[in-house]
């Protein structure tokens, strides 16, 4: 009578450790391809992005996260993470329109990004005269709207509250702390392939009013615009705080949530 021989230690643990490795394998794909596919949203079509400053009040306020999307004006190297050299200009180019609100690299650091309204396009000879903005000649046309929040001015004053209209007829909101540094420039005639961008905060904002020697913007080349601002998703007040979870409800903003940006 013979009777089988038992089976060893090692090829009963065989296959746990087959299916632990193809376990491992499986969890490494997936993450991989949840990676792939943020990379893939992130180059081509959205990015997020949270306000850091008041350059932008009162339309975007300090704490405002918001969508840009990066199709609106086609594809260069700054649309790719770390801004890679890969290539030269703009794939699919589209011109952006004046009113956009424009996410774009700093031209004297390409590492920064910055976001403003679009004032200038190529060819424009853009001026401002006792805080009113003129565009080729024409004036922007304002209508006071109230007062602003008490205290959103650089000196600590109430801010004016203006509904500014471009020359294409696009209206906005914009800030007027009364006289300033900025209120009264030269004619800025924006070179071709460049625009001119200014916050709508106008005295509380360096822009292209201010040359990069000067801690400004100066013009923007067409390759450093990431995208179009389009959307506030979620908005917090500035005093909250990733690691204080209290704060992400009592500070936050459920009545700038999902508001559509003019």
């Amino acid at each position: 009578m013979t009777t089988a021989a038992p089976s060893s230690e090692s090829d009963s643990r065989e296959p746990k450790k087959n299916g632990a490795v193809q376990e491992t394998v499986e969890i490494v794909k997936t993450v991989f391809y949840a990676l792939l596919i943020a990379l893939v949203l992130r180059v081509f079509l959205f990015q997020p992005f949270t306000i850091p400053s008041a350059s932008m009040e009162p339309n975007l306020l300090q704490g405002d996260y918001i969508i840009v999307t990066k199709f609106s004006y086609g594809y260069s190297r700054h649309s790719v993470p770390f801004s890679p050299p890969l290539f030269k200009g703009r794939l699919f180019e589209r011109a952006p329109q004046r009113g956009d609100i424009v996410v774009f690299k700093l031209p004297s650091d390409e590492k920064i990004d910055y976001i403003k309204r679009l004032i200038g396009v190529p060819g424009d000879r853009v001026q401002v005269r006792g805080g009113v903005v003129y565009v080729n000649g024409q004036m922007l046309t304002r209508v006071a709207e109230g007062l602003g929040v008490a205290g959103d001015c650089p000196t600590g004053a109430t801010p004016q509250r203006f509904a500014e209209t471009n020359t294409v007829g696009r209206t906005y909101m914009t800030y007027d702390c009364g006289p300033g540094d900025v209120d009264d420039t030269g004619v800025f005639v924006v070179p071709e392939g460049h625009y001119f961008f200014m916050g709508d905060n106008r005295d509380n904002s360096l822009d292209s009013r201010v040359p990069p020697e000067q801690g400004g913007v100066g013009f923007v080349p067409a390759e450093n615009l990431v995208g179009r601002a389009h959307i506030i998703l979620l908005s917090w007040n500035a005093e909250a705080a990733l690691f204080k979870p209290w704060t992400w409800f009592l500070d936050a903003r459920p009545s700038r949530f999902f508001n559509v940006l003019k």
